[in-house]
């Protein structure tokens, strides 16, 4: 790193890591600059450049080489930094567990939407199967305070992540965290009786998974993104148990790869599903299924 007299200033660290992130191929590498060293320095963003002078601490000069070391190998910055922001929400993250997403946020969006109104002492039940980090459960526990989650997932990094996260956000007590693949392991007395269904299921076609940045493949869970040659294996499975779980019009909400929910769509309609509808994420891209089950 660029070093004046043995004493790197903030500005040093953000020109010489700009740099340096640029060649190692960061698609933006400022934006990366700026949040490592903020992280390291325990500043804001913003702060950084109103203390552009100031010296690293021996400290943060070792944080800071970590990091960048880090990222140069390609690490996302989630898993660095330690968290995300998802909605109104800090999560945390963790290496081995899918870090959330932009588009998820979509996904969360349309089932609030689709909720009916608060009533006084009705108390919602959702599941949401395959919570990872749980921002799922966490942010409609903290959105909708008439509403009891049921937070599933097969993976016991990710059940550790999300019970502690619920926790930091104050949720826990809504939080029902369970060791589940797919809906298998959720109590039959919730048979029938189930509001929502949520899910960001594996649903990359296994194709693919070579092709996306390498940030994603040789970092995050395979088992949270490969959903098998259509992208839609563990989609098939949830339509047929979200089906004996869901109220009558209960609704269903899965996130799923775009160039496959014209085929998800077409399975919900054929299992007895209405009001089917797709929905773009940010991007203007298809990307979430909405429907309610039609028994």
């Amino acid at each position: 790193m660029v070093q004046s007299n043995d004493i790197w200033t903030i500005k040093a660290a953000l020109d010489w890591t700009t740099g340096y992130l640029e060649r190692k191929g960061d698609e933006n590498p400022r934006v990366s600059t700026q949040k490592l060293i903020a992280h390291a320095c325990g500043l804001s963003r913003i702060e950084l450049y109103t203390n552009l002078e100031r010296p690293l601490s021996l400290g943060e000069r070792d944080l800071l080489r970590d990091y960048v070391k880090r990222r140069a190998e390609g690490e996302p910055l989630q898993y660095i930094i330690g968290e995300v922001g998802f909605r109104f929400l800090s999560i945390e993250v963790a290496r081995g567990v899918l870090i959330p997403r932009p588009e998820t946020e979509v996904l969360v969006s349309e089932l609030l939407s689709n909720l009916p109104m608060e009533e006084d002492g009705t108390v919602l039940r959702i599941v949401d199967v395959g919570t990872g980090s749980g921002c799922i459960a966490c942010s409609i526990a903290s959105e909708r305070l008439d509403t009891h989650l049921y937070a599933l997932d097969i993976a016991p990094e990710a059940l550790a992540l999300c019970e502690k996260n619920a926790i930091t956000c104050g949720v826990s007590d809504r939080v029902t965290v369970i060791e589940s693949d797919m809906l298998s392991n959720l109590d039959e007395s919730l048979i029938g009786e189930v509001d929502a269904i949520i899910s960001n299921p594996p649903y990359i076609p296994t194709s693919i998974i070579e092709t996306i940045p390498r940030e994603v493949a040789d970092f995050e869970p395979r088992l949270a993104l490969d959903g098998g040659a259509d992208g839609l294996d563990a989609f098939r499975i949830l339509l047929d148990q979200a089906w004996a779980y869901l109220k009558p019009h209960g609704v269903l909400a899965v996130e799923l790869f775009e160039e496959s929910l014209e085929e998800a769509a077409r399975l919900a309609i054929e299992k007895g599903y209405c009001d089917v509808r797709i929905v773009c994420d940010l991007a203007e891209r298809p990307r979430v299924l909405v429907a309610r089950c039609g028994k």
